[in-house]
């Protein structure tokens, strides 16, 4: 089973980015991700239950360190050992929330090759289980583009609690949760990753890609490369921030 959307070590559940130009780029997220008969998104960019998975902050000064990127929030075992491995391995820490105790509870990491990423304790699933087949918007998958696929994967598997999935013939590798499933991939830079920075890019999905692709182009973004025979895009948006489409289902 391959899905980032979990509760559990190795799962991501949000992401969130502070960009300038906020009232346009919120307009051009409303328009772009709710396409369809039944959007999967609402225009306040919570899904179609309500439920906030992508955060759209103003660039305030407080944020003007963190880089200008879609940040998943990876949930971890012990979010302070987290940190510390990160910066062992020749990352960086830009954020450290502690509560009152001095317990870490969050924290935005910076891998060597700088993609932005925070991680958060594991979050209690309440809903018994139910809700993973509806038809509703979330973080469907994720993937990174890599110079050296082997000593990313290396450093997630220290950091997240990961394990890299051997690479396949197309160089990609699959890291997956504790429990087996896949939770992500990384691979080399390929067509579609040409001029793209690295990011951890967050796939999102939408009710009609072509009308979503269209929204792109008129709102003043760009569609880097679409996949052939369609189903999946990745998209630049007005500020230079990428992401991926795809079709729901």
């Amino acid at each position: 089973m391959r899905s980032s959307f979990f509760h559990g070590v190795g799962g991501v559940l949000s992401a969130d980015i502070a960009v300038p130009e906020h009232a346009r780029e919120l307009a051009f997220y409303a328009r772009v991700l709710t396409t369809g008969q039944t959007p999967l998104w609402l225009e306040d960019l919570s899904n179609n239950k309500g439920t906030p998975i992508i955060g759209l902050g103003e660039r305030i000064p407080e944020y003007e360190a963190l880089p200008l990127q879609w940040m998943p929030h990876f949930q971890v075992a012990d979010v302070g050992a987290s940190a510390a491995r990160t910066v062992e391995l020749g990352g960086q820490e830009l954020m450290h929330g502690k509560d009152d105790a001095g317990q870490s509870q969050w924290a935005v990491l910076v891998d060597p090759a700088g993609a932005a990423f925070g991680v958060i304790a594991v979050v209690p699933d309440d809903s018994g289980g139910a809700g993973q087949a509806e038809r509703v918007g979330r973080i469907v998958w994720l993937s990174l583009a890599a110079s050296d696929v082997a000593t990313t994967g290396a450093f997630y598997e220290r950091v997240i609690g990961w394990t890299a999935a051997g690479a396949g013939d197309d160089g990609v590798c699959e890291m997956r949760s504790p429990d087996g499933a896949g939770a992500a991939e990384i691979g080399p830079s390929h067509d579609g990753s040409e001029g793209v920075p690295p990011v951890w890019m967050i796939h999102l999905p939408v009710g009609d890609l072509a009308a979503s692709l269209q929204h792109v182009r008129e709102g003043g973004g760009e569609v880097v490369w679409e996949a052939p025979g369609g189903g999946h895009a990745v998209i630049r948006d007005p500020v230079g921030v990428c992401l991926a489409l795809c079709a729901d289902g």
